[in-house]
């Protein structure tokens, strides 16, 4: 018996009043084996491969983050712990290096340097004018090569704002130490704090006159596709259609918490009130971010993102977790080892939140795998210790399948003074962007499969 299908097009939009929103991954997209039988010309939609690029400030506590063994049987350590449930899809890299954040005759700004350097292999020129000067990032060499496939080249977000001019560090403009992302040399691309404006960029049409009408009547934007999403809904199995309606609850979970987020009134934390109409809750704040990048990849809006969890130097307190020093400050340890064990306390923190994200993508089926198994999520720093202030072998993860290109569960030693360059050129080579050098890379990094 003839089976008849139509494959839905990979970028199906539903629309309605101003809204256009993107669909995800539905098996009705194909691969399909009856359509490629009867049109053996038409090639079926590929899964994409998504990158990811998080950064945390003032470096680790190293000795509580390397593993002791090397390989498939290393043990996750104590600030590692709470990735146990995606061990198997995890690498942890050792021996990398961010050549262009050391000092050499420049001086002071190691923080200003660690980020700037971290994405672009490059040495930030040390100004604090208006002749800023870096190289451009490897997410942004993605999102010059892949981002036409997508309604978004690429996506920058973060949870603290970031000045763009003025002196922030010895010498340094603000902007090196609060941008990763640069599309040149003279372009950084600022991040998005506020996770409203992020979820309107992800999935309003554009500059949209009724987006106030919409905003006046409260609705959802779910409420502007019904009528197409029905149509669609029609045309779809019981397993395409229940992935729809989960993808429609994290959309709707979305909007009411950015909603609460907005009418809660700000929590009071010493010294550091949070920026108005953001939630006050820092990590509340990191996880809106990260379902919102989930949210990014899953409706396949974009391929590339940047996230900085906090801007390099940063002071934050921590009182919620009982570190109520500022985090820069608790980062010059000078040995004590009650100021090592806050240190601990707050990389342990932002690991649960690499967690957090990494458990979402992984819950997500895709075709043959999960989100998770279609992306690569790269977790690190500049710094390897905040007191030394010293720039190799850096705290770096990498997460995920990459569509099948990365084995993983296994931590590997390279070399000291591998660049870490060359992990974002492996990278670069899994979403089929070739590319001969960034930065101070030597070559792909090796060992990944």
């Amino acid at each position: 018996m003839n089976v008849s299908f139509t494959p839905i097009p990979r970028r199906t939009l539903l629309r309605g009043l101003g809204v256009s929103l993107a669909l995800p991954w539905l098996e009705a997209m194909g691969p399909f084996r009856a359509w490629a039988e009867e049109a053996p010309a038409a090639k079926p939609n590929l899964v994409p491969n998504r990158m990811a690029f998080l950064y945390v400030p003032n470096g680790v506590n190293m000795a509580d983050w390397t593993p002791g063994e090397d390989g498939q049987d290393f043990h996750l350590t104590p600030i590692l712990q709470p990735l146990e449930k995606v061990k198997s899809k995890l690498l942890v890299l050792s021996g990398l290096t961010a050549d262009g954040a050391r000092a050499y005759k420049d001086g002071g700004g190691d923080h200003a340097r660690a980020l700037s350097a971290f994405l672009t292999g490059a040495r930030p020129y040390k100004t604090d004018g208006l002749d800023i000067r870096n190289g451009i990032s490897v997410d942004q060499v993605a999102a010059a090569r892949i981002g036409d496939q997508t309604r978004l080249p690429s996506l920058e977000i973060g949870t603290e704002h970031g000045a763009m001019a003025g002196n922030c560090d010895s010498g340094y403009s603000c902007v090196y130490s609060s941008t990763m992302s640069w599309r040149s040399s003279t372009q950084p691309l600022p991040k998005e704090v506020h996770p409203k404006l992020v979820f309107e960029r992800l999935f309003a049409a554009g500059h949209d006159p009724s987006r106030g009408q919409r905003d006046a009547r409260r609705k959802s934007i779910l409420d502007f596709v019904q009528e197409d999403a029905q149509s669609l809904e029609n045309r779809l199995a019981r397993q395409d259609v229940r992935k729809l309606d989960e993808y429609f609850s994290s959309i709707r979970d979305l909007e009411l918490r950015i909603e609460r987020a907005e009418k809660l009134p700000p929590v009071a934390v010493p010294n550091d009130p949070p920026p108005t109409e953001i939630p006050a809750v820092y990590e509340e704040h990191l996880r809106l971010m990260a379902d919102l990048m989930v949210l990014a990849f899953q409706a396949d809006v974009t391929r590339v993102c940047s996230f900085v969890l906090a801007n390099e130097g940063s002071n934050k307190s921590y009182a919620f977790i009982d570190v109520p020093e500022g985090h820069h400050d608790l980062s010059h340890h000078g040995g004590d080892g009650g100021k090592q064990a806050k240190l601990r306390t707050i990389n342990l923190f932002h690991v649960r939140q690499l967690a957090y994200l990494l458990e979402r993508l992984d819950q997500i089926q895709e075709g043959d795998g999960t989100l998770l198994d279609h992306a690569m999520i790269a977790y690190g720093s500049g710094i390897h210790d905040g007191n030394a202030h010293n720039h190799e072998d850096l705290p770096i993860l990498l997460a995920g399948g990459g569509c099948g290109t990365i084995h993983s569960g296994r931590h590997l030693r390279y070399p000291r003074e591998t660049p870490i360059s060359n992990l974002w050129l492996s990278m670069l080579d899994r979403v089929e962007v070739s590319l001969e050098k960034l930065g101070d890379s030597t070559g792909a990094l090796p060992d990944l499969t």
